[in-house]
């Protein structure tokens, strides 16, 4: 590799890292080309970006952010990194899910809001972290919820009037 297609590598790798979400950094070691071909693919259908990088180039795209000496011990060996744009946990939880069927894939470590985390802590929290759309559903339910109680408190009136005219019936009905 040339110095100018070095250059170009680290900008692009800078561009990727400053409009991140989260990053997972992760040792696919052993996997054979059809699963990480899938590996991709599942990437891919989360809106993941994933590519395999050098090493050297990731510590020089990094260097000048304070959480770089974080990762250094992380960046040896074979490293692919996963980059999330949207949803910070969706390239944990694909590393996760794929794990179950590859168990040769490792997590390395991950990054989120400028702090690194361990590879076990990808997997414990990162990956279950709720979704972009768990996220919303559970606003819209918040949202809703005094509404719904307003509704209620409308309707308790007429639903108490209806039970006393049901008794009164009851009431006046003959036994037997």
């Amino acid at each position: 590799m040339e110095r100018t297609q070095k250059e170009a590598a680290v900008g692009t790798m800078q561009e990727k890292f400053a409009k991140m979400t989260s990053a997972v950094f992760v040792d696919f070691k052993g996997l054979n080309v059809e699963a990480v071909s899938k590996l991709r693919e599942e990437f891919r259908k989360s809106g993941v970006e994933y590519r395999v990088v050098k090493n050297s180039l990731v510590r020089h795209a990094i260097k000048q952010h304070a959480w770089a000496k974080g990762l250094d011990a992380s960046l040896t060996g074979m490293t692919g990194v996963a980059w999330s744009y949207e949803d910070p946990s969706a390239a944990a939880k694909v590393v996760k899910a794929f794990r179950k069927d590859h168990d040769k894939l490792k997590v390395k470590a991950g990054l989120i809001e400028g702090q690194v985390l361990t590879g076990e802590a990808v997997e414990s929290q990162l990956a279950t972290m709720p979704g972009k759309n768990e996220l919303r559903a559970m606003l819209l339910a918040t949202m809703q919820a005094p509404l719904q109680q307003f509704l209620q408190q409308l309707n308790a009136p007429m639903q108490n009037f209806v039970y006393l005219l049901k008794a009164k019936e009851d009431a006046a009905a003959p036994a037997g």
